[in-house]
């Protein structure tokens, strides 16, 4: 019997303290790498050059990702931290808990032949993945699309 990239979510899905906790799911790399095929199956035949990820879970779902699909991996960082380099730069409108995140990218790693693929742990807003298709177009990219695990938006939000 197969068992699916959902049900393997929610065996492995906590709440700490009011937080959701997806590290038990990082841990066992049997059902990651379920999780991470079913995230980017939509997109295996979309031309993806590259797959763009937030710090921190965003990194690993990233990165995986970028390895099923046999493509390299995009660091998009927060504000804080060393990213050398020139960086494009652009601010998310709040998230759910008002909060603003200042994203960047280093500018050589993105260009007019790229497709990529955004990749990301929740998406409640969908303002960070907006903020990650403006950072690829201004690099002359194309945005081919969103993965996320947990898609909290309501289907009659309009994101900013």
């Amino acid at each position: 019997m197969t068992i699916s990239a959902r049900d393997l979510l929610l065996e492995r899905f906590r709440w700490v303290g009011g937080h959701a906790d997806m590290r038990p799911l990082f841990r066992d790399g049997d059902a990651l790498r379920v999780v991470v095929q079913a995230l980017v199956d939509p997109f295996r035949d979309a031309g993806v050059t590259g797959v763009c990820g937030i710090e921190s879970r965003g990194f690993l779902l990233g990165g995986a990702a970028a390895l099923e699909l046999g493509v390299g991996f995009i660091a998009v960082r927060k504000a804080a931290g060393m990213f050398p380099g020139e960086k494009l730069v652009r601010e998310t409108e709040p998230d759910y808990r008002g909060i603003r995140h200042s994203l960047r990218i280093q500018r050589a790693l993105l260009g007019p032949v790229d497709r990529v693929l955004f990749v990301d742990d929740w998406i409640e807003t969908g303002n960070q993945a907006l903020a990650v298709r403006d950072l690829a177009s201004a690099a002359g990219a194309e945005l081919a699309g969103n993965a996320g695990v947990v898609d909290q938006m309501q289907s009659n939000a309009q994101p900013h």
